[in-house]
């Protein structure tokens, strides 16, 4: 399987650089994936194809406004630090540019000394482990001094950062958006609660090798970054019951989808429990728990759209695409989205 099997024209103008003033009116493509057919909707629509008894499963991860701005001490050289991971404590892996300036030993001041940094190890790709120093709650500081850490393809500047959060964004250790889940509102989801649907939660903190692209020819040598999850036992056992009345369990982006499968067994059994988790979905993978997916449209040749064509078919998925681009569907973090039923 090429890579290059997964690419598609899209245009620039197509990938979306502002959210939309009411989160729940973006578009909505519903795809059937066993018979290709398509629908054009509103996105809230989506409580129409949500049934009594099934459980929508939301990723609760927060945001962390990870990218820092600051400068060498001892010198007037700008650096830019963007958290990745915590590592231990105030230790954390971070993409630091320009890399060459940071060897190790280098002391990076922040907000005039308010937040200190210090590159204590070079790992895999070239990240830095910086230890960090200050006075205070690191997460007081990075909300003082931090900016949202919006994808590359977004040129415009976020005018309210809420807006690049989930309204059920709870735990903080993300370094980019569960995308899927910015079409909802409260309204939405008290909506969608008084149907008869069930709403759980799973965490999992992004991390930006969602969004590296895939450098190799062939898709199984391509490696994902490890990514952190937990899945609470009460919701483990929402998500079961929901399994064996029949309902069907409907993940909100590719972050839920990849979290439910990493800590489901062979039998179809959802685990509670916390972990890293690698896994690279593509076709030929054999989905073990989810029976529906909530996802935006994602950028050629990424893991993500491997991931949407495993579930619902590469043809199927490169045909709605394609439709997707003749209706001028936008793309990305802040664009429309699709259903998978």
């Amino acid at each position: 399987m090429k890579t290059s099997d997964f690419y598609f024209d899209l245009p620039e103008e197509l990938i979306a650089q502002d959210p939309l003033e009411d989160r729940s009116s973006s578009r909505l493509l519903v795809l059937d994936r066993n018979t290709g057919e398509m629908e054009h909707r509103i996105f809230r629509d989506i409580v129409e194809y949500l049934n009594p008894g099934d459980c929508l499963v939301v990723n609760n991860t927060k945001v962390i406004p990870a990218r820092l701005f600051g400068s060498k001490v001892g010198t007037d050289a700008k650096i830019e630090v963007l958290l990745l991971k915590r590592r231990e404590n105030n230790i954390w892996e971070t993409l630091v540019k320009p890399g060459k300036k940071c060897r190790i030993g280098t002391k990076i001041s922040f907000g005039e000394g308010l937040l200190t940094g210090e590159v204590v190890d070079v790992v895999e790709e070239g990240n830095r482990l910086i230890r960090f120093c200050y006075d205070g709650i690191f997460e007081e500081i990075l909300d003082q001094l931090g900016q949202m850490p919006l994808p590359p393809y977004i040129h415009h500047q976020l005018k309210d950062k809420n807006r690049y959060q989930t309204v059920y964004a709870k735990h903080d250790g993300s370094a980019a958006a569960p995308t899927a889940g910015l079409h909802f509102t409260p309204e939405l989801l008290e909506q969608i609660a008084e149907k008869g649907v069930k709403i759980a939660h799973v965490t999992l903190h992004v991390g930006l090798g969602t969004f590296r692209p895939v450098k190799v020819d062939d898709v199984t040598e391509h490696h994902m970054h490890s990514e952190f999850y937990i899945v609470e036992e009460d919701q483990a056992k929402l998500i079961n019951e929901t399994k064996r009345n029949g309902g069907k369990v409907v993940a909100v982006g590719t972050t839920s989808c990849r979290t439910l499968e990493s800590a489901t067994d062979e039998k179809g059994v959802l685990k509670a429990g916390s972990g890293w988790t690698d896994i690279f979905i593509y076709p030929g993978y054999q989905f073990k728990l989810i029976d529906r997916l909530i996802t935006n449209f994602h950028l050629p040749e990424s893991t993500l759209v491997m991931l949407v064509s495993a579930l619902a078919g590469k043809d199927k998925i490169m045909k709605a695409y394609e439709e997707a681009v003749k209706q001028r569907y936008r793309f990305f973090s802040f664009g429309d989205a699709m259903f998978i039923k």
